[in-house]
């Protein structure tokens, strides 16, 4: 089926469509993503073991959720959650990332749902998942309200919300904007536009609004010297995620 135009930017889907088969190389385009991921993954596991009593040091802990990954891309995140043994869903407006990311999955041996939709197509399925991925997306939307509602719709009672994007600070400005983009060149020059990059206290009153109450809310600091990211909850001024939970159904 074919992505809605709801909450697609033709011209932030074309930017990704013209990248497509260069997901998976970590010295390529999306070099910023690999280097993130180990970061965005320990916040992921531990957000949802804490929450759904799981051991994070277990093979496999995620086994039997339901993961989606919203705006997944090649596949950097969904692969990581079929390995932890949930079972995975990956959304993408972009065919030609559909169609990479189910390619690396099969190379990899990985069984992952891969589907060209729109997070509003799935919630008018009425399908729910124990864990909803929405990250590095937000920013990159046509309508954010439209966005976060089906989001926190396909979320069940009592599962997760985690989401990743940019504040919209002046520090994000020369951090991913002239930094990434200008001089480092990390990333395509226009990759973001600032406007577009969502404060914490905006995406957590969005995400209330539709039914979800904030757990945790943690910053990414990156380190040149070891060309790594850690985890800082005291400071959001550039790169940060969260974790909303749906209350569980009375």
């Amino acid at each position: 089926m074919s992505a809605s135009v709801e909450t697609v930017d033709p011209a932030e889907t074309a930017k990704f469509a013209s990248l497509a088969d260069q997901w998976w190389d970590d010295d390529g385009p999306f070099r910023p993503l690999h280097r993130l991921n180990p970061t965005r993954l320990g916040f992921i596991r531990d957000c949802v073991c804490q929450e759904f009593g799981r051991d994070a040091k277990a093979a496999d802990p995620f086994a039997g959720l339901a993961v989606l990954d919203i705006g997944c891309g090649g596949g950097l995140l969904a692969e990581p959650m079929a390995r932890l043994g949930a079972t995975v869903t990956g959304l993408d407006a972009v065919e030609k990332n559909v169609r990479a990311a189910a390619s690396h999955a099969a190379e990899a041996g990985l069984r992952i749902d891969y589907q060209c939709r729109t997070a509003e197509d799935l919630a008018k399925d009425g399908q729910q998942f124990d864990v909803v991925l929405n990250m590095e997306v937000i920013e990159h939307v046509a309508d954010r309200d439209a966005f976060v509602q089906a989001s926190a719709r396909l979320v069940r009672p009592g599962g997760l919300c985690i989401a990743a994007t940019l504040n919209r600070t002046a520090k994000a400005f020369m951090m991913a904007i002239v930094g990434a983009e200008y001089v480092l060149r990390w990333l395509p020059r226009g990759t973001h536009d600032w406007r577009r990059f969502v404060r914490p206290s905006e995406l957590d009153s969005w995400l209330r609004r539709h039914g979800l109450e904030r757990v945790r809310l943690a910053g990414m600091r990156y380190h040149p010297l070891t060309d790594d990211w850690t985890l800082d909850a005291g400071d959001l001024e550039v790169n940060y995620l969260g974790c909303w939970r749906k209350p569980a159904a009375d």
